[in-house]
């Protein structure tokens, strides 16, 4: 069951799949799509992000963009999805109103797996099978139907993301700084590489982030700028042909070989040893 909404004077696209190993090649396009990952199996499923499997059970749900490399190889059950582009809907363009984003989206931390209650599983079934229904209902203001029930269940998966995942002790504005944070590291790793940077764009002291992040999690906030940037490298060393001295250039490192200086620092291992190990499996 393959459903899809285009537009092609905006570009736009949504999909909608109870199978994504199957319908992903479907599609008329996948290019720059964020995916919602959901798996209404009773038994779990394994997808592949980054080179590392990650284990999905029953009723849970993740969300990857297309800056996650995905692989459904070791996928042996249907696993559903829900896909859409920025000409679909603009997450940063909308964010006031779903606060979404560095939860759900574009955050440095782990992927959210979201696991669905017992007593909200009839909610998101019934979200589902509206969201099927709409798609037989091509008139005029379709792509505007889609778009309310798409932010629907960005809300509702966002609730259970900050429930789930945040420290309970962490009022709303503290989230907020939170998860702002995560998101512009995403944006700006490449140049900014000091907290500081981060707590002038979001009115805070250095200070007050680091105290903020070390109730919320173990990592300290410049250690969630050098991860983002090794994890980049390590993508760019994985899933491209570039050279060393090409990454670390858009990496924004002058010196390449104060980019294998990092990289050996952050994993152990210098870019070209890391490289030689991604080989050897295939």
């Amino acid at each position: 069951m393959k459903y899809e909404y285009k537009d092609p004077k905006l570009g736009s696209i949504l999909g909608l799949t109870n199978n994504i190993k199957e319908d992903s090649a479907r599609f008329s396009s996948t290019v720059n799509t964020i995916k919602f990952l959901w798996n209404r199996n009773e038994m779990s499923v394994t997808i592949t992000v980054d080179d590392m499997d990650m284990e999905l059970q029953p009723d849970q749900m993740v969300t990857v963009t297309y800056l996650q490399h995905v692989s459904f190889s070791k996928t042996d059950l249907p696993l559903a999805s829900i896909l859409f582009n920025r000409a679909f809907y603009c997450i940063s363009d909308h964010d006031s109103e779903v606060s979404c984003n560095g939860i759900l989206f574009f955050g440095t931390q782990d992927l959210p797996i979201i696991t669905i209650p017992n007593d909200q599983l009839k909610k998101f079934n019934l979200w589902y099978d509206v969201f099927v229904e709409e798609f037989s209902t091509p008139d005029n203001i379709q792509g505007d139907m889609l778009q309310m029930l798409l932010k629907r269940l960005i809300i509702m998966s966002t609730r259970l993301a900050k429930e789930q995942h945040i420290v309970k002790t962490l009022n709303n504005d503290q989230i907020d700084t939170i998860r702002k944070f995560n998101f512009l590291v995403d944006l700006h790793y490449k140049t900014k590489r000091k907290v500081s940077d981060y707590a002038e764009m979001l009115f805070k002291s250095p200070k007050t982030l680091s105290n903020l992040f070390s109730i919320y999690n173990q990592k300290s906030p410049q250690q969630i700028i050098l991860d983002r940037l090794v994890l980049e490298a390590k993508r760019l060393i994985h899933f491209t042909d570039k050279q060393n001295q090409e990454i670390a250039f858009d990496l924004g490192f002058n010196d390449p070989a104060h980019f294998s200086r990092f990289f050996k620092k952050m994993t152990q291992m210098t870019p070209s040893e890391y490289r030689e190990n991604a080989l050897i499996p295939a």
